[in-house]
């Protein structure tokens, strides 16, 4: 009678002890290593294996691996039409073929070689200026309208 009821009792308060202690501790996303060679952009998948990265047309590769920010294998069919910050690595012909999907914390990581806000740089570089007139603008420095 004691052994069966040690062999019920043992094993419960080692489940109580460990859910206990897994309780008080932090929860943190995970911050995943890259490699060197890796780099930073705004994928949008169009119609795989049609993607634009960084704004410009590209393509992914036939055997591409694609990662969520859990870390799992996803299907390019199911990022269509989202812009998602990832890193990526091109292989030997310069397709896009592997492709991490950053989660906050990886976002605000900064990767080795890149200047400070090249994402916010990118998306300045391809907004159109707002030009006001305070009534003293030359004519010739007025923006030209498309007829």
């Amino acid at each position: 009678m004691n052994r069966w009821i040690l062999t019920l009792v043992v094993p419960l308060a080692a489940l109580l002890m460990s859910t206990a202690s897994a309780q008080t501790e932090d929860v943190k996303p995970n911050t995943r290593q890259f490699p060197k060679d890796a780099k930073r952009g705004e994928l949008l998948v169009l119609a795989a294996p049609d993607i634009t990265l960084d704004s410009k047309p590209d393509r992914l590769s036939p055997a591409v691996r694609i990662r969520d920010i859990h870390n799992n294998l996803v299907l390019s069919g199911t990022l269509t039409s989202q812009k998602l910050v990832v890193n990526y690595v091109r292989d030997n012909i310069g397709l896009v073929h592997n492709v991490w999907v950053l989660n906050n914390e990886e976002i605000k990581q900064k990767m080795p070689g890149q200047p400070e806000g090249v994402l916010s740089n990118i998306r300045t570089m391809f907004e159109t200026p707002v030009v006001k007139d305070d009534g003293h603008t030359p004519f010739n420095q007025l923006p030209k309208y498309k007829q």
